[in-house]
């Protein structure tokens, strides 16, 4: 299936991407919407908004597109990241830590629920609430918070909240240090 401009003729696959899925890991595809089984759970994702082009080969997915646009390029790698970011954290799963540092007042975390209570931050009397974002699983160990989860955007997501949560505004940042911040992506 071939294209013929002015003579020269092109492929009608502009660029490809395969990915290997692990024999213990379960990948089904139905139309843009992907679910990926493993021994940690499953992971669904919708790419119904890309004009990427899916399907399960023998033993892993083909990402394709017919269009050589740079864009078009880009989204084809972009999706091929998030399905191996998908069989990844299927398998292994995704941990960030996050490090409690204060010069001023000690600052507390507990964790309810879907939420995180960050207190006596700069000795305020009300808490700052941030959320946990999809499965991920928060934890305090003395000055060190660990989120864990297999889906990384809920991992990434549930650090970045923690993080800002603690944001420094008005004030001197050279003086003003405290805060929880991430030290670790494994």
């Amino acid at each position: 299936m071939s294209t013929e401009l002015q003579g020269i003729t092109a492929p009608s696959v502009a660029l490809e991407n395969t990915i290997d899925v692990p024999e213990d890991t379960q990948v089904v595809i139905e139309g843009k919407k992907i679910t990926v089984t493993g021994k940690k759970g499953s992971i669904i994702k919708d790419f119904s908004h890309s004009h990427i082009r899916i399907e399960r080969k023998d033993s892993g997915v083909r990402v394709w597109s017919e269009s050589n646009r740079k864009r078009e390029r880009a989204s084809v790698n972009t999706m091929a990241a998030h399905i191996q970011n998908m069989i990844k954290g299927i398998n292994d799963g995704f941990t960030y830590k996050l490090k409690i540092v204060y010069v001023h007042f000690p600052i507390t975390l507990k964790v309810e629920g879907n939420k995180i209570l960050i207190q006596n931050f700069f000795a305020e009397r009300m808490p700052r609430v941030t959320k946990i974002v999809g499965d991920a699983q928060v934890s305090v160990k003395g000055d060190d918070v660990v989120v864990t989860g297999s889906d990384i955007d809920a991992v990434a997501q549930t650090a970045a909240n923690i993080q800002q949560g603690t944001r420094v505004k008005r004030k001197d940042l050279r003086k003003f240090i405290d805060g929880i911040f991430v030290y670790s992506k494994e």
